[in-house]
């Protein structure tokens, strides 16, 4: 089994089979117990023969028998799942990181399909496809009484063929239709580029086999274009919807000495698991700012909570998406998998940031604050999905956890001078133009004022 902590899928460990836990029963009442599933197991099969005999058209076995299994995975909460066959190829297609369809990360809100982010240079990005977008119809059907499964599969399909999506856009007061030809997605997870000759600046886009790997050989490069003028890192996660859990800890890792980087607390306490870093700092001690937003979910989450509680970067933009859960995807032989949400995941200093999210340590934000965007920004969140796990850490008081982060200390002066929100007037942001990202423009000048600074904290304030 393979551990992910994104939209589809989440975790690895073993699964092991459901156990007895708390006082143990008497005889008579696990009996009792025995007995009332016996019953209800036998209600199901009335149900489905009812079905099959007197529903006004002839039923599937197969096809009644899934939507049963995805039924009762589906009510768990918004990312336990059954993936039939197919769907289970093309998962594990996509997480080697090459896939075909539109290029979106979605979830399911109210019925829709929900847009977490776009994936950068793809036909959903190029053809302007937004975080928070609900997707109401494919090619003019409604996607209501879809699971989010078959919705995936609808809008997945060979290169070269075209779908019309129907989108209900926050602000707009009509829907937004439009129409994307498919295509092989190969995203290039890890973007990177020097911002003005002193500041190396990497973009991670999901969180798949290639993701470690890639930012490895970004920052080699930023160094050979660098050398010793590079004086800080921007790391940005914005709407990055998560992936692998692996990749997760291994991109921390690169960043950290050592120390705790993820936990993860299931049912059972024995099934607790800890990740601790290994020596080895990628950027050699240099300042970090790592960017996220509403649309950095699950494996961006523990990055930035980690390199936040050992205060290796200054974690700047908006809070998270608040995915803070861990889905184990279990193979059945012969039918598909299923993803089934394990754990909670929390960060070295005992937080759970299950529908909480990771609060920033400078709050900027991209565009000027109004009444609109707000609201937009309160609703694009783990926490207002329907049956979203609840946060617990006020259950997890009486449990033994990392003593909290140090507080937050940068050269006197410099949190001042960041500028909360673009200027009135300033230009609308267009990711083809660095120029207009209000929020990576601060994170450089944070960083070379505290390259500037008589004793530049080198450790980024840790």
């Amino acid at each position: 089994m393979r551990r992910r902590t994104g939209t589809y899928a989440a975790v690895g460990a073993a699964f092991v089979a459901g156990v007895l836990v708390g006082p143990i029963m008497g005889a008579g009442a696990q009996e009792g117990g025995r007995a009332e599933t016996y019953r209800l197991l036998n209600l199901f099969g009335d149900v489905f023969e009812r079905v099959r005999a007197e529903y006004v058209e002839p039923v599937n076995d197969r096809d009644a028998i899934e939507n049963a299994i995805q039924g009762m995975l589906s009510g768990l909460d918004p990312h336990s799942s059954y993936m039939n066959p197919r769907m289970y190829r093309d998962m594990q297609v996509q997480t080697r990181g090459e896939f075909g369809g539109l290029g979106i990360e979605v979830t399911q809100e109210g019925g829709y399909i929900k847009v977490i982010s776009p994936i950068d240079e793809t036909p959903a990005a190029r053809a302007g496809v937004r975080p928070g977008d609900l997707i109401t119809h494919l090619n003019g059907n409604s996607v209501q009484g879809l699971s989010l499964q078959e919705a995936v599969e609808q809008m997945r399909g060979e290169r070269g063929t075209a779908i019309r999506i129907t989108i209900r856009r926050e602000g707009s007061d009509r829907p937004v239709e439009l129409s994307i030809t498919r295509d092989v997605i190969r995203p290039q997870v890890v973007r990177f580029r020097m911002e003005g000759g002193d500041i190396g600046y990497i973009r991670l886009s999901s969180f798949n086999e290639q993701t470690e790997t890639a930012l490895r050989r970004a920052m080699q490069q930023l160094r050979s274009q660098a050398g010793a003028n590079l004086k800080g890192i921007v790391l940005d996660l914005r709407n990055n919807p998560g992936g692998l859990l692996d990749q997760a800890v291994q991109v921390s890792d690169d960043f950290l000495d050592q120390g705790e980087i993820v936990s993860t607390r299931a049912r059972r306490a024995e099934d607790a698991q800890r990740w601790n870093a290994r020596p080895g700092d990628i950027a050699q001690g240099l300042p970090v700012v790592v960017l996220i937003n509403a649309g950095s979910a699950s494996a961006s989450e523990i990055v930035a909570g980690a390199l936040q509680d050992h205060r290796r970067a200054i974690v700047m933009g908006v809070k998270s998406f608040g995915k803070g859960s861990v889905q184990t995807v279990m193979p059945i032989p012969g039918n598909g998998a299923m993803r089934l949400t394990t754990a909670r995941y929390y960060t070295p200093s005992g937080r759970s940031i299950q529908a909480t999210g990771i609060e920033p340590d400078i709050e900027v934000l991209a565009t000027r604050e109004d009444a609109a965007t707000a609201a937009v920004a309160r609703r694009d969140r783990e926490a207002d999905l329907r049956r979203a796990l609840r946060n617990d850490n006020a259950g997890q008081q009486a449990q033994q956890a990392a003593p909290p982060r140090p507080p937050l200390s940068l050269p006197a002066g410099l949190v001042e001078r960041v500028e909360r929100q673009p200027a009135e007037g300033a230009a609308a942001f267009d990711p083809t133009k660095p120029e207009t990202d209000h929020q990576l423009q601060q994170a450089v000048q944070l960083l070379r004022g505290i390259a500037a600074a008589p004793n530049p904290q080198r450790r980024a304030a840790r």
